[in-house]
C-alpha cells in the first residue's frame, strides 16, 4: 500500500484558451498540440468528462469510491497508455484499506482490493490515475491491484484470492492489450523509486501468471 501522498495532474494555465476548438498561447501565439488538448479539454473550468456513477470495468467488481483525494481524472487510454498491471498487499485487512483509501488524508489508493474470499471491490475507475505506485510515471501508465493480507502471512494468499485477482488482471490484459509477462505484471517492490516490499516473497508468481494466462481468452470478458 503507497505512502506518498499526492500526485497532482497537470494544470491549465491562464496562457492556455480554448476558442472555437482551437487552443492558443497568450503572448506567444503558438497553438498546443492535439494530443495535449486530448489529455486537457476536460480540466477546463465548467467541462467534465462524463461519467456513470457507480460503474465498474469489471463486471465481478462492487464499486466502492475512494476519496477523490487519492486520485486523479484522466481519460486513459486516449491520454495515457495503459501497459502495466501492478501487484500490491494491503498490510491489512480489506476493510482497514476501504476505509485509508476513503480517507482524503491518506493520499494514496488503488483501483481494486481483492478480499482473501475473492471478492473484488473497485474504488477507482480504470481511466482514472490512481496514486498506488509512488511513482507519477508509473502511476499514469498501470492499473492498481491490492490484495488484503500482509506479506510474511503466506496463509492469507488463498485460492480464491488467486484465482479472483487472477481473472481481474485477464481482463485489463485484454482490455488495453498488456502482454502477460513479467515486464508488465510487477509488483509494488518493482517499481522505481518505491521503499515497499509487497507483495512479499510469499507471492507465488509461477502460480499466479499461470492463472493469468488460463484465465485469458478463454474467460469470459470483463
Amino acid at each position: 500500500m503507497e505512502q506518498t501522498k499526492g500526485d497532482p495532474g497537470p494544470r491549465i494555465g491562464r496562457r492556455a484558451l480554448i476558442i472555437g476548438g482551437a487552443a492558443a498561447v497568450v503572448g506567444t501565439g503558438a497553438v498546443l498540440a492535439r494530443d495535449e488538448l486530448s489529455r486537457l479539454w476536460w480540466q477546463v473550468p465548467g467541462v467534465e468528462k462524463p461519467r456513470v456513477e457507480g460503474a465498474v470495468d469489471y463486471t465481478g467488481a462492487r464499486w466502492v469510491a475512494a476519496s477523490s483525494a487519492n486520485w486523479r481524472r484522466a481519460d486513459r487510454p486516449a491520454d495515457y497508455t495503459i501497459d502495466m498491471v501492478i501487484v500490491h498487499v494491503t498490510q491489512g485487512s480489506f476493510d482497514s484499506a476501504v476505509k485509508v483509501f476513503q480517507d482524503p488524508e491518506h493520499g494514496a489508493a488503488s483501483h481494486y482490493v481483492v478480499r482473501e474470499d475473492g471478492h473484488v471491490a473497485q474504488m477507482i475507475r480504470e481511466l482514472d490515475v490512481a496514486y498506488h505506485a509512488g511513482n507519477r510515471g508509473y502511476n499514469e501508465r498501470s492499473v492498481g491491484i491490492e490484495h488484503a493480507g500482509f506479506v510474511d502471512r503466506p496463509q492469507d494468499f488463498t485460492d480464491a484470492m488467486y484465482t479472483a485477482s487472477a481473472r481481474l488482471t485477464a481482463g485489463i490484459c485484454r482490455r488495453y492489450g498488456i502482454p502477460v509477462d513479467r515486464e508488465h505484471i510487477i509488483g509494488h517492490v518493482e517499481v522505481p523509486g518505491t521503499d515497499h516490499t509487497d507483495p512479499g516473497e510469499h507471492w507465488d508468481w509461477d502460480r499466479y501468471m499461470r492463472l493469468v494466462r488460463q484465465a485469458g481468452p478463454a474467460s469470459t470478458p470483463a
